[in-house]
């Protein structure tokens, strides 16, 4: 059995608790909780939170993702309120919105991802959203841009030999890479991001190799972090990353022109997601 060579505290803090709390009452996940983020009580303590939204359940069996798929629940159409009043009442300063796949739906999801956003656009707090591929049809990716988030992530996940054994048949490298770029072009330059795991197989060339990818598709932000088996479902880690190799990445990474570029064994999407906007802020400037 391989050791797990990386450590973080037990989630704690006065702010976390009344968070976990507040979710729980209103029947909200968050992919902080679903996903087991070991960055959990740093992001909340310091007025970051990551909503999930239309349900637990996915439609997608991602081999790497400790999410339940399968049984699809019907929507909750007072989700747009129920985010709106726990982002109020936690007085959050940056909020992440995120979502299972809903390839059930006729819309894939987009249409509440637009209510969620309108509805907490007044309040005075930045929006992230961390969005699937909609099955790379334009007219729900629009609805997300239409609403302009102050940031739209979508997940490369891992590089391209893996993407068949680790992701859902229905998302694919391409695809992913697709919606990065259309959202670009699209968007009036609006800021995106992306995210890619290690410690699944992957050579360093295949990670520079997909690091050029992103930024061909006009990605500005980059989040690199190691793979952490969630249960025994799961696939298996087939190795942990020294911290060279991350700042080995992250140096690559601004040399391939991301504006912000997080790398590290505990890195996951939505990680210190208000500085990596602030920083791109301050260089639009």
């Amino acid at each position: 059995m391989i050791r797990v060579p990386y450590k973080v505290k037990l989630p704690s803090g006065e702010r976390y608790t009344f968070i976990k709390n507040t979710l729980k009452s209103r029947t909200l996940y968050t992919v902080c909780e679903e996903a087991h983020c070991p960055n959990i009580s740093e992001c909340w303590e310091s007025g970051t939170a990551t909503f999930m939204i239309l349900g637990s359940n996915c439609s997608r069996g991602c081999r790497f993702c400790a999410v339940t798929h399968g049984n699809m629940l019907p929507i909750d159409e007072n989700e747009p309120e129920k985010v709106y009043e726990s982002a109020r009442l936690m007085n959050l300063d940056y909020i992440v919105i995120t979502s299972v796949d809903r390839d059930d739906l006729p819309d894939k999801g987009s249409e509440m991802f637009a209510a969620v956003i309108r509805k907490i656009r007044s309040l005075d707090i930045k929006v992230e959203v961390l969005i699937p591929d909609f099955s790379g049809i334009h007219k729900h990716i629009d609805r997300i841009i239409e609403e302009k988030p102050d940031v739209i992530a979508h997940n490369i996940e891992t590089v391209r030999r893996l993407t068949p054994s680790v992701r859902d048949a229905r998302a694919n490298y391409d695809q992913s890479l697709g919606v990065l770029k259309y959202i670009k072009n699209t968007g009036n330059k609006m800021i995106t991001k992306s995210s890619i795991m290690i410690g699944l197989g992957e050579t360093d060339r295949e990670v520079l190799e997909t690091m050029k990818d992103l930024r061909s598709a006009g990605v500005d932000i980059l989040t690199i972090g190691q793979y952490l088996r969630p249960t025994k479902k799961q696939l298996e880690v087939k190795e942990y990353s020294s911290m060279e190799r991350f700042k080995f990445f992250e140096e690559k990474g601004y040399e391939n022109g991301f504006s912000y570029v997080a790398s590290g064994p505990l890195v996951r999407t939505s990680y210190k997601a208000a500085e990596a906007y602030i920083k791109m802020s301050d260089k639009n400037d």
